[in-house]
């Protein structure tokens, strides 16, 4: 090995071992151990309503009037969660109607939602057109009021297109939920323009450069969009707009079995994890994909 590539392999050596000491975190033990138990702790705060949730529907009905309340159930049980099903099926509507209402209406809603979403926030983001910062201004100022504000102009409006007791009395008011806009906007400004140009020198459309290069990069934006518009179309008890019983909610349903006072007590506990399991599935298969997406991201323009 000549001279310079014994210095060379010296150097590098010694860069490699300056790196390390740099990337040494400066704590003591006590520290980590000091992190760590605080981690654990806040971790344990915020699943705790999950698990007490969760453990009461497992009780049996003698448990759940015990004082002072115990955490975990003593005798766990899965009979509230088989009355409840009983119960739904003595219905004249059936559970499978009610379950395919909510998933219709979730679905079809959040897809709509994240399709107009993303396609304005596109126009908004990266084109300049009279009107473009009063339009934002707007969307912004619209979030302020919430849906009890909106309510009665919404009704009246529905009703004259005659949508009243129809599921698109659910769907089309979420196509036009402003947070989805605000959030795709702000997430789209921050993509390099230079990677559209770049597409549209290579011959690619408006829709090519939306669908294959836009969409991709902002999916973080759009995974959050998901989360916040199922958790929001799930729980949507939707009696406002839908008489029907055969059109109503599966949420709408079950609080209804879950109102029916003492003696449906333990149902009522298995209602409120049936209810809360999906938003919390898909938004634990979504983080990951969002943590993913982030970890994976640096464009820089």
């Amino acid at each position: 090995m000549s001279k310079m590539s014994k210095k060379k392999a010296n150097e590098e050596e010694v860069y490699k071992k300056k790196l390390i000491r740099r990337r040494k975190p400066n704590r003591s033990i006590a520290g980590d151990i000091a992190l760590y138990i605080f981690l654990i702790l806040v971790a344990f705060v915020m699943a705790f309503p999950i698990i007490f949730a969760v453990s009461n529907a497992l009780k049996p009905l003698d448990e759940l009037f015990k004082f002072p309340p115990r955490i975990f159930a003593q005798h766990p049980t899965m009979d509230n969660f088989s009355d409840l099903f009983v119960t739904m099926g003595k219905s004249w509507v059936t559970f499978t109607r009610y379950l395919f209402n909510t998933v219709f209406i979730t679905f079809v809603g959040t897809a709509g939602h994240l399709i107009i979403a993303s396609m304005g926030a596109f126009v908004l983001a990266k084109y300049e057109f009279p009107g473009n910062a009063l339009f934002f201004k707007i969307i912004t100022v619209s979030m302020m009021f919430t849906g009890y504000v909106t309510q009665i102009p919404n009704y009246l409006i529905l009703n004259k297109l005659g949508w009243i007791d129809t599921y698109w009395a659910i769907i089309i008011p979420a196509f036009a939920s402003p947070m989805g806009l605000f959030l795709m906007k702000q997430f789209m400004e921050g993509l390099p323009t230079s990677l559209i140009e770049a597409a549209k020198i290579d011959g690619a459309n408006e829709w090519k450069v939306f669908a294959g290069i836009v969409m991709p990069n902002v999916k973080p934006a759009w995974m959050t969009l998901i989360i916040f518009s199922v958790q929001g179309l799930w729980n949507n008890k939707a009696s406002t707009y839908i008489y029907s019983e055969e059109r109503k909610t599966l949420v709408y349903a079950l609080q209804q079995i879950q109102s029916g006072g003492i003696a449906r007590t333990g149902q009522g506990a298995a209602v409120l994890v049936v209810v809360m399991v999906v938003p919390i599935l898909i938004f634990i298969f979504s983080e990951s994909q969002i943590l993913e997406t982030m970890a994976s991201s640096g464009l820089k323009d």
